[in-house]
Order: structure tokens, then C-alpha cells, then sequence
């Protein structure tokens, strides 16, 4: 029997390569164990088939950026959803591209957040540029809300969703609303405060039932399904 030793050791006595190249390999989810990606250069080997990926290369693992549905909560924002994110959620409609590894799962940092008790689309970055971004610029990055309303609503009182509420004491900017179909508006607006549209909808004498946030920027949630996730394409920006 052979006795265990790390797998990085083992890796660069295969292929040959220097034990650093090794553990890069590994951590770049390159190496199988018996048909399984192991991505831990100190997993212990001994007489299992150890194999490296014919497309296997030592390029440097970028951050990724995660668009998570999520569904809706009391409080989105209060209730940790990054559990949610790991392999099993990953959606199968996911083109960008990026080969999946367990570091894309740690070290993320949740961007603009939703409206309360509303579900939808949730930004998950490693990267410190996209962070920067959605936050900086959250006054003029649009986003877009599927709101489900109970009540009649009256054709000034959509020209007052559009422009002629207040909220907080200040007149809101004008914004883009319209009917989605019978029970469901859509709303596009920029620099969205925390209760501004379940105070739109009151003022017009309607009932919120429900919010979906389906776009932030140029960059929709599309056909990705509640509670899955895909990453950012490499050519989509916010």
C-alpha cells in the first residue's frame, strides 16, 4: 500500500511540474481525484487515479460577480441569503463561461439592496470595482421593479406615478410607470429609497401585494429562476 501524501506533491511528480504550479492547478478546480475536482492542494492521495484537465492552465482566478433571484422575504436585507448561493443552486442557463470553483463562494460582498419584502434580482461581488460602482453611482444606475398592486388605478393617477408624488417632504423625480398587464406595474426609477414605492402605490389609493426587481442597469435577471444564480457575463456591465 502506498502511503498518502498531498496531492500538490503528488501533481508535480505526475505531470512534472514545481509544487506551486501544483497547488495553482488544483485551486483552479483542474485536478480530478477518481473522477471527482478536488480543489485542495493538501487533500491526501495514495493509490486513487489523480488526472489534470486537458484544457488546464495556470491563468490567474479573477473575481467574480454572482446574480442571485432571490425570493421574497420579509426583509431581504436582514435575512442572510448567502447560504443560498453554492453548487446546487448554480442555474444550468448559466453562458458566461466561467469555470465554477468553491472560492467563488466566500469573500462576497451583497450590492444594492432590495426594496423591503421584495425579491428578485441580488448582486454578490468579489470584485472591489463592481462594489464601487453599484454603490457610487446608485443614483443614476436604473433599476427596474415588477410591482403587484390590488386597486383601480385611474389614468392621472398613473401621470402621478410618473411624476407629482412626494415622499419624505420632497418631490420625487420624475420616473418611468406603466401597466405590465392587468395586476402588475412596471417601475423604472434611479436613486430608489428604502419605502418609496410602497408609498407611491398608497398615495394612489392602491395596495402593494408584491415586488420583483428584474434589472439593475444594463444587467437583467432574465429567465434566471427564484432561487438560483448564474455569474456576470465577462462583457455585461451594470
Amino acid at each position: 500500500m502506498t502511503a498518502p501524501i498531498r496531492l500538490a506533491k503528488h501533481l508535480a511528480k505526475l505531470i512534472p511540474c514545481s509544487r506551486r504550479e501544483a497547488e495553482l492547478y488544483i485551486v483552479g478546480g483542474w485536478v480530478m481525484v477518481d473522477g471527482q475536482v478536488v480543489e485542495e492542494p493538501q487533500f491526501m492521495v495514495s493509490q486513487q487515479k489523480v488526472e489534470l484537465h486537458p484544457k488546464a492552465n495556470l491563468d490567474p482566478i479573477g473575481p467574480v460577480t454572482i446574480l442571485f433571484n432571490q425570493p421574497p422575504t420579509a426583509d431581504s436585507n436582514v435575512v442572510d441569503t448567502l447560504p443560498l448561493i453554492s453548487a446546487a443552486t448554480h442555474t444550468t442557463d448559466d453562458y458566461s463561461g466561467i469555470h465554477p470553483l468553491k472560492q467563488h463562494f466566500s469573500r462576497l460582498t451583497r450590492c444594492s439592496p432590495l426594496e423591503r419584502n421584495a425579491g428578485g434580482l441580488l448582486v454578490f461581488t468579489q470584485d472591489w470595482r463592481v462594489a464601487r460602482k453599484l454603490a457610487e453611482d446608485a443614483a443614476t444606475i436604473e433599476q427596474e421593479y415588477i410591482v403587484e398592486v390590488s386597486g383601480e388605478l385611474s389614468n392621472h393617477n398613473l401621470r402621478q406615478l410618473n411624476h407629482g408624488i412626494k415622499f419624505n417632504g420632497q418631490a420625487l423625480s420624475p420616473i418611468k410607470v406603466s401597466w405590465q398587464n392587468e395586476t402588475r406595474l412596471r417601475f423604472a426609477l434611479k436613486g430608489i429609497t428604502p419605502g418609496q414605492i410602497a408609498h407611491m402605490c398608497l398615495t394612489v389609493g392602491l395596495t402593494l401585494l408584491s415586488m420583483k426587481r428584474i434589472r439593475i442597469g444594463r444587467v437583467a435577471m432574465s429567465k434566471l429562476q427564484p432561487g438560483l444564480w448564474r455569474y456576470l457575463k465577462p462583457l455585461e456591465r451594470f
